[in-house]
Order: C-alpha cells, then structure tokens, then sequence
C-alpha cells in the first residue's frame, strides 16, 4: 500500500523538546517507519521550516520525508499556519496527481483541512488523527489558548468528512461524539513505543543522584504540562529529588520562560535544591535516565495520549500519572502506575510515597507495565492496527454522507 502522510507542523526530523516538538513528530516518524517494516511505502509531507533543506529526506527503508513550501521557510508557531493550508493542499493536489497514494492519513487538525482539500481533488481517501483537540484545549486553557478562532468547527467538519478518524484513546471518542463527530466511522487506535529501544536492560544512568528517592518528569516545558504540580508535591516528600528533563539544551534553560518559572516556583516552595532542570536530553540517552528513577510522574492538566508513560512503562518504571486523557488508558490504576486527579501536588505526594514505601509492590506495578506496554502498544502492534483502518477506507470513500463530495473550510 502507498500512503501519504501529512504533518503539516510536526516533522517526523525535527529535534525534539520544543514548544511544538513534542509526540506528534515522535508518533508520525514511528508509525510511518513501523509500516514501511510491514511493507508499505510512506510519504510524509511536512512544511518546510528552513530554506536549506532538500526537498525530499530518507528517513528510513520506505519512508519519505517530503518537504512543502507552504508559508516563509522559516520557524512559525503552529498556530499561525492556518493562512498557509490552502498553499499546502495545493501542493498535495500536484504531488499526488503524478504519483497517486492509495491513502493518507492527516495528522493535527490543519493538516486534515489540506489533506480532506487535496484528497476530494484527487479522490484519494483520507485518515485523520487529531493528537489534540480544540475543545479540550480550551476548556482547560481558556484565554491562554492560542488556537485560531473557527478551529472546533473546522475540527468537527474535517471529522464529519474524512474516511475515517482514528482516535489514540477512548476519551477522544467520547470528545468527539460530543463536537458531533459520527463515532461510527471512529477507530481507536493509540500511539505506541519503541519496546526494543525502552527496556528494563537500560542501564541507569543520568546526574549522580543526590537524594534517597528520584522523580524525573520528561517533557516539553510549557505550562499545561503540570510540573509546577510535582515541585509543590516535593515539599511533602523531604527525601526525594526531582529531575526534570525537555525544554531548550542545557545551556538555553536560562532564557527559557518556563523554566524561569518553575525555578521561581521551586524557590518559593523552599525545594529549589533539590530540582534539577537537565534541558533536552538524546533520545539515546532516554531509556537510562527512566531507569534511574524511582517514579515517572506526568501530570498534566490534560493530555492527548501521552508517550512519556509509555515509555516509562516499556522501561519498567511505575508512573504516576494525571487521571485525564490518554492516561486513562495507558496507566492502569494500582496495576501498572497510580492515577491521580490532576493540579494536585498532595495526591501526587501521596501516590509517590505509596509506591516508594512499598518497593515490592513498586516493582511488580513496573513489571507488569513493561508487559502491557510489549502486549497493546508496539509499534509493529499498532501500525498493523492501523493498516486495517486503511484497508477498510480504501474501498469505501465516498458511500458514507457525502464524504468526498464537499469542500472543508476553515472558519
């Protein structure tokens, strides 16, 4: 099969840790590489954000990067794309009517706006996998989201119009049915982890620790990812240390604004000693800085899916994890990691010292989330769960309410 996949913000090249670098790239670069192992070629088509790059990057056997000029060459907010898809689907219009795909799959709501465009104009089916939603955005967000007005409309008339939408968790349908999505046409399929790469062989490695008991929350360093809620939880855990990796290298981290609040944040809380801001940190090197820890927290006020306890669990870390989102799915409560309302440093206190104080316990929740994560979130797992979506759409664009008929508007 010959798929197209469309990342118009999310490069599957990109260096990770940024503000728009997160799980999105690390989702497409392995999704699009654990499919062309199956056997099928991939083209990804993401905006060119640096005029000295090729037109098109190998990134692996059967996997294309393909880079669209849509927009000035340079680094632009994801958010502020939007004046930019039309360009973008027209682009995908004139690639895909000299090489045709048999599918695509839109990753990020702006993408399915180009994808759907292009898509209708070629009569290629198409796929869409949200990552995040509008709705839940702002819900949690309020005036400091930054989202283009129109995008929840634009999301659900992009939903109402694709093949098929696959969603990464159970609670997206549920956000879905509610924007007025058909979950008819919704497949849940998750995100997945390298289990090879993150393993329990890990060695531990990472700073010399300091303290009894090590925290290490892995991230992008903005504010919805709920850090400051494990910093406040330190005051209530006198022997642990807390690690912080993402964000800028360490030698950016102090014109980072984030990070200029949490130190002022750990300051405050009388615990500045004993946080430790490690900036981005290799991929290679993620695996052993899991493992040194005793608990993986991720606390965020609300999340998509969420990588970082997927990887936690594939290491064998017990994670204590936000009861929102993805990780409703992926930690499952007293089994393999402890859930905890999110924005509540006493219940992550609590949910730390339950886990450290019991340390067969801990060991057997860190056991039994490695095997969970090797049995339901693979990559060869769930890009043959997601090569069935594509086989169901390939031959039924069009039957369903007029989909392919109609042009998708921003608005």
């Amino acid at each position: 099969m010959r798929i197209a996949m469309v990342s118009e913000h999310a490069s599957p090249l990109a260096v990770l840790g940024g503000v728009d670098a997160g799980g999105q790239n690390v989702h497409v670069a392995a999704l699009a590489a654990a499919l062309a192992g199956l056997g099928h070629t991939v083209d990804v088509y993401t905006r060119r954000d640096d005029p000295g790059l090729p037109p098109e990057v190998d990134l692996c056997p059967g996997v294309r990067v393909r880079h669209v000029d849509a927009g000035p060459p340079e680094a632009v907010p994801k958010d502020d794309l939007l004046p930019w898809m039309p360009q973008f689907a027209r682009v995908l219009v004139d690639a895909w009517a000299h090489e045709r795909p048999d599918v695509v799959h839109a990753h990020f709501w702006m993408s399915g706006l180009a994808a759907v465009q292009a898509g209708e104009a070629t009569g290629v089916p198409v796929v869409q996998t949200f990552h995040a939603l509008g709705s839940v955005k702002r819900r949690h967000q309020g005036a400091k989201d930054t989202s283009p007005p129109g995008r929840v409309v634009t999301e659900t008339t992009v939903g109402r119009r694709v093949a098929a939408v696959v969603a990464t968790c159970t609670d997206e349908v549920t956000e879905l049915s509610r924007m007025g999505v058909p979950v008819g046409h919704v497949r849940v399929v998750p995100c997945g982890v390298d289990v090879a790469h993150f393993s329990p062989a890990a060695a531990p490695a990472g700073p010399p620790r300091r303290e009894p008991v090590r925290l290490l929350v892995v991230g992008r360093l903005v504010e919805r990812k709920g850090v400051d809620t494990v910093i406040d939880a330190l005051a209530d855990l006198p022997d642990a240390e807390l690690c912080v990796a993402g964000g800028p290298g360490a030698d950016d981290l102090d014109g980072d604004p984030e990070v200029v609040r949490l130190r002022a944040r750990a300051t405050a809380r009388g615990v500045a000693d004993r946080v430790h801001l490690l900036g981005r940190v290799a991929h290679d090197a993620m695996p052993g800085l899991l493992r040194s820890a005793d608990v993986v927290v991720a606390t965020p006020w609300y999340e998509p899916f969420g990588i970082v306890p997927l990887e936690a669990a594939a290491c064998g870390v017990p994670v204590v994890g936000s009861a929102v989102g993805g990780l409703l799915d992926s930690v499952v409560d007293g089994r393999t990691g402890v859930l905890v309302p999110p924005r509540d440093p006493q219940a992550v206190a609590r949910a730390v010292r339950s886990l450290v104080d019991a340390p067969v316990w801990a060991a057997a929740t860190g056991r039994a989330a490695r095997e969970r994560a090797v049995r339901l979130y693979a990559w060869e797992r769930v890009a043959a769960a997601t090569a069935e979506v594509y086989a169901t759409v390939t031959t039924g664009v069009g039957t369903r309410d007029g989909v392919g008929t109609r042009e998708v508007r921003a608005v």
